[in-house]
């Protein structure tokens, strides 16, 4: 065997030689290959040695190949498990899946450039959800939930663009609508980097009056205009050595904007009402809800200012379109809100899950642990029903509208049972017409998502 440093490590099951043969053949110069004849074999080498990818056939001596997979799932490290058989069938596939299958390739079927991209692909998306569980790991808790629960690809992307940034110095410009978790996402960046023993501090600009802002971000000497009584340090000044979070940062009135971008290329600044120049080592994460660059075209906004602070952009997406992460969200705020309200809430009846995930839910994640805790307090038993929602998701009040966005996953006219007909079609596409891969990504159980690819008409994808 030609072994490959820091290569995957790759096990092949088959009791045909010239199929395993020929599968280490094709797949050594990529992988660290190792084969066997059968499961006995097979387990052998499993308990000796952490398989990243165990490949089997169906039809094996003794015990057959999803027995074998079923025994290789309970390792303390499980490899990725991949069933071959010639005796394909969607019956067999569903059965593959449920013992822990996380692929499944006709034989008859299979081609090696296939095969390798459907282990790639695998082997990738195993990478993400371990350095996500570290990422969400890291989180502090008290920056709740929304920045930790989410498997859609939208969230997958947030999540590595947060573990990028983070350890860097780098301006940070979140941007999203309201609800969406902007100052939680702030908050993660802090917390992930070399900065986190330092002070974190937030000033929202949309509470405070052009006169405000400016004293409040740079402090001001007494006596500097009326009612300054004495000497304040300002919320930069607070924030030496840490971060400063400036959200609705399109509030901030024109005179600030240059002070604010003086700030960012120096890093030097004067208090109100004094000449004396002042240094601080901060790092700045603007949030805004608003389309700066729209703001720009309008002459409402610095366009050098916009330019500083977009340097690494975070967007985050509207619950509306990452609809899989909805059962998950709503689970962990059951769980947050019956312990808080010290009622044994402890499940979403199917009908009511229904509902919101139909919800165009235009207050987006904020909206969401709203109306759980909501039916959480109104809750009759041990299950959140149609009637413990609000009425606005139940449908006897129509919702606010929610703000356009010009996206290309975007459909405001769309029936619900279209929206969710094109999510399937995405996640499906995404996943590369992997059905368990879409059905996570979708929040939902594999046999949900058979059940609804029939009721579209979608089998064939």
């Amino acid at each position: 065997m030609n072994k490959v440093a820091d290569s995957p490590m790759l096990l092949i099951v088959d009791d045909e030689k010239p199929t395993r043969e020929g599968l280490r053949s094709a797949l050594e110069d990529r992988y660290d290959v190792y084969v066997a004849e059968d499961a006995a074999t097979a387990m052998q080498l499993l308990e000796k040695e952490s398989f990243d990818v165990l490949l089997t056939d169906f039809r094996l001596p003794a015990e057959d190949g999803m027995k074998l997979i079923s025994r290789a799932k309970s390792l303390p490290k499980p490899p990725i498990c991949i069933l071959m058989t010639a005796y394909g069938s969607e019956e067999l596939a569903v059965q593959a899946m449920k013992n822990g299958a996380d692929d499944y390739i006709p034989k008859g079927r299979m081609q090696i450039d296939e095969l390798e991209m459907r282990i790639a692909r695998i082997l990738r998306q195993q990478k993400l959800e371990v350095e996500n569980v570290t990422l969400r790991q890291q989180l502090d808790s008290r920056f709740g939930l929304e920045n930790i629960v989410g498997q859609s690809s939208a969230m997958i992307e947030v999540f590595d663009v947060v573990r990028q940034v983070a350890p860097t110095r780098a301006t940070v410009l979140i941007t999203g609508e309201s609800g969406t978790g902007k100052e939680l996402i702030a908050k993660a960046i802090h917390q992930l980097s070399p900065r986190r023993n330092q002070p974190m501090v937030a000033v929202h600009c949309a509470g405070l009056s052009s006169s405000l802002i400016e004293s409040e971000l740079f402090g001001h000497e007494k006596g500097a205009f009326t009612g300054a009584h004495e000497r304040k340090i300002g919320r930069i000044e607070h924030a030496q050595g840490g971060t400063l979070f400036l959200d609705e940062i399109a509030e901030i009135d024109a005179a600030v904007q240059i002070k604010l971008l003086r700030f960012l290329g120096e890093r030097t600044f004067e208090r109100v009402g004094s000449a004396k120049t002042h240094t601080a080592d901060v790092r700045l994460i603007a949030a805004t809800n608003k389309r700066l660059e729209d703001l720009v075209a309008a002459g409402q906004f610095r366009d050098d200012l916009y330019f500083r602070l977009k340097g690494v952009r975070v967007e985050l997406p509207p619950l509306r379109e990452r609809r899989g992460d909805i059962p998950l969200l709503a689970q962990a705020f059951l769980r947050e809100s019956s312990r808080e309200n010290e009622k044994p809430v402890r499940e979403i009846t199917s009908d009511a899950m229904e509902r919101l995930l139909n919800y165009p839910w235009p207050g987006n994640v904020r909206e969401l642990r709203s109306a759980i805790e909501t039916a959480v307090v109104l809750c009759r038993s041990d299950k959140i029903t149609v009637r413990d929602l609000p009425p606005e998701i139940r449908g006897d009040v129509p919702a606010i509208p929610s703000a356009p966005r010009a996206t290309p996953t975007s459909r405001g006219g769309l029936l619900v049972k279209d929206a969710e007909k094109e999510l399937i079609i995405r996640a499906l596409k995404e996943s590369s017409g992997n059905r368990t891969e879409a059905a996570k990504k979708l929040g939902m159980s594999r046999r949900t998502l058979h059940r609804k690819l029939h009721t579209y008409g979608l089998e064939q994808l």
